[in-house]
């Protein structure tokens, strides 16, 4: 019996890949080459519109808006340009409103990684023309939904599961986010908090491959990182800095929730009024002109206000614009439904936010406050506080900011958890009627044997009488409450099962012949030695809801009963677990107090 048991844990492994893998990582590579070059042209589409809108001539080069100076005509870019996404929302896709990952999310989880082969197209071309005709937006969303729509259509080129879909469309997403900011290892930890919703090898080995595969050829495409080089900060900040790391974790938590509050308090009012959701987008742009109007650097991607704002040389009034102007022109946009990412606007802001906090905050260094309020700006907003934390150091590869970063970035997160149910992310799928839970556990049921839920106190009828025979046995109320009786030999090996209304007929009108003969043959069983999660599985594939137990396939001997109710009895350890409170250790003082009454 040991022998059997000890034979069957070997089997049991810690993960669940298979060979298959090696084939869905080759694909995962290919997807990373040529995620790469998406990324490129979505960042060569968007400086070929900036010049457009803003100076009226071709070429690829980025350039800022700010730089224009067109006076009140620079109102009609952002309005055009929303106008044109409008038109392209409507009579293209619906898919390319919004920022992508909410997207991407609805297509992992409820439309089996499908993506339309128009979203691929349609997608960077409404996001480059979204930002380039001054949108306050990045490219990192659009790229990711554009690298997963293209992992998406490449899968759906093979017979592959829909996990396999999934893995290869978080692929493409991982791998344009890779190439588009040199940060291979921040996109597969966004992958993994947000878009594969699962901590397994046969997911993460893909993706991180393809994610290497873009990181490296972006070397080729677009240079090395970091794409925010910072000058140095010290290696210890002392107690003063660390508890201004918490302060600044709390407002980027405070600021996280009025951002997310703001982006849909917008939405709300677009759908309110009384026109078709297509001109939305332009109501929105016009918003953004006059935002521009206020303050230039509001618009476009930004990266170099990002730049300066971490080399420490902004005035004031350029913190104070982005935190007012910026926030409000992008969430008002982002509720319109237009096209755009929010990575780069939230490390705008974030930066901004750790600019005004430098004013009384430790001096600890050049920009040491504005990256460490971006960091935390992400994990608070977004929900990805490990994806906030790479991020932060892949962008400016400051290996000394890690302690500051994870305390800011944990409390950023801490905060927003507790006071909103759902991130800016997940709101907008919710709102689409769905829900989904981003905290991974493992599964109770896979640590859990049948072994230890399994019922022993049941009725076996032996294999070798006739129904008429066994019909005086079975009287009591006991075995009336059992649904499902397995039919033995003299060794108690199991022979087969009748349910209890099959046997009530044989019992009713014995039919000839022995149980072994009348029973079912090859009956759905479990295994004492195998984890409860398979048992599900298999309850779930078969619609059998009772299963004997039995010792192993090679000697079959019964041990017991398995039914649904016993799993979910199996779940209630689980919620006591949570829920029930007790003193394990108690502290007994040696010299107590006596009592007054004590006393002699």
């Amino acid at each position: 019996m040991t022998t059997s048991k000890n034979t069957h844990s070997d089997a049991l492994g810690d993960f669940t890949m298979t060979n298959r893998t090696i084939w869905i990582s080759g694909l995962a590579i290919f997807i990373g080459v040529v995620s790469s070059f998406i990324a490129l042209a979505l960042l060569k589409l968007i400086g070929i519109f900036t010049n457009l809108f803003f100076f009226q001539r071709w070429s690829t080069t980025m350039a800022s808006p700010a730089d224009a100076h067109l006076g009140y005509w620079g109102i009609l870019p952002p309005v055009v340009g929303a106008l044109i996404i409008g038109f392209m929302a409507r009579y293209g896709s619906e898919r390319i409103r919004g920022h992508g990952i909410p997207e991407a999310i609805e297509a992992i989880l409820i439309n089996g990684s499908r993506v339309e082969p128009k979203v691929a197209i349609l997608k960077p071309l409404s996001s480059a023309i979204s930002i380039g005709s001054g949108g306050p937006f990045g490219a990192e969303g659009p790229i990711i939904m554009t690298g997963g729509a293209f992992g998406s259509m490449i899968a759906q080129l093979f017979h592959l599961t829909s996990t396999e879909r999934k893995t290869l469309l978080v692929a493409g997403a991982a791998a344009g986010m890779s190439a588009t900011f040199a940060s291979p290892v921040a996109a597969v930890l966004l992958a993994v908090e947000l878009l594969l919703f699962e901590w397994k090898p046969r997911s993460l080995i893909p993706v991180a491959l393809a994610s290497v595969t873009a990181g490296a050829a972006r070397r080729y495409l677009m240079g090395l990182g970091p794409l925010f080089p910072t000058p140095a900060h010290p290696v210890f900040i002392g107690p003063q800095g660390l508890l201004g790391c918490v302060v600044v974790g709390l407002l980027a938590g405070l600021l996280s929730t009025l951002l997310t509050a703001a982006v849909y308090a917008s939405e709300d009012l677009f759908a309110k009024i009384p026109i078709h959701w297509m001109w939305w987008p332009a109501i929105g742009g016009l918003v953004i002109g006059l935002g521009g109007l206020i303050f230039p650097q509001a618009l476009g991607v930004g990266y170099d206000t990002i730049g300066a704002l971490l080399q420490g040389d902004v005035p004031r009034n350029l913190i104070l614009g982005i935190l007012l102007v910026k926030s409000v022109i992008w969430a008002v946009s982002l509720g319109s439904g237009t096209s755009g990412g929010v990575l780069a606007p939230l490390l705008m802001m974030g930066g901004a936010l750790g600019g005004l906090e430098a004013m009384f905050l430790p001096n600890l260094g050049a920009g040491f406050w504005p990256l460490v309020s971006m960091g935390a700006i992400l994990g608070g907003t977004m929900r990805s506080p490990f994806t906030g934390v790479i991020f932060a150091l892949e962008l400016t590869h400051d290996i000394n900011m890690m302690v500051p970063l994870l305390l800011a970035v944990t409390i950023a997160h801490g905060f927003t958890v507790l006071v909103l149910k759902r991130s800016i992310l997940t709101e907008k799928v919710a709102r689409r009627g769905y829900h989904l839970s981003r905290e991974y556990s493992v599964d109770p049921l896979e640590i859990l044997f049948v072994r230890e839920v399994m019922r022993n106190n049941i009725v076996a009828l032996p294999g070798d009488v006739t129904p008429a025979e066994i019909g005086a046995t079975l009287r009591t109320g006991h075995e009336r409450r059992q649904l499902l009786y397995p039919v033995v030999d003299d060794e108690k090996r199991l022979l087969g099962v009748l349910t209890r209304n099959r046997l009530e007929e044989m019992l009713h009108d014995p039919p000839p012949g022995q149980l072994r003969d009348l029973a079912k043959q090859d009956p759905v069983v479990a295994y004492a030695d195998e984890p409860l999660r398979l048992v599900v599985y298999r309850m779930a594939e078969t619609g059998v809801t009772r299963m004997p137990v039995i010792e192993r396939e090679e000697t079959r001997t019964l041990a017991g009963m398995v039914s649904l109710n016993d799993l979910l009895r199996a779940r209630t350890r689980t919620l006591e677990e949570e829920r029930t409170r007790e003193r394990v250790l108690r502290v007994h003082l040696p010299f107590r107090a006596r009592p007054a009454d004590a006393k002699l």
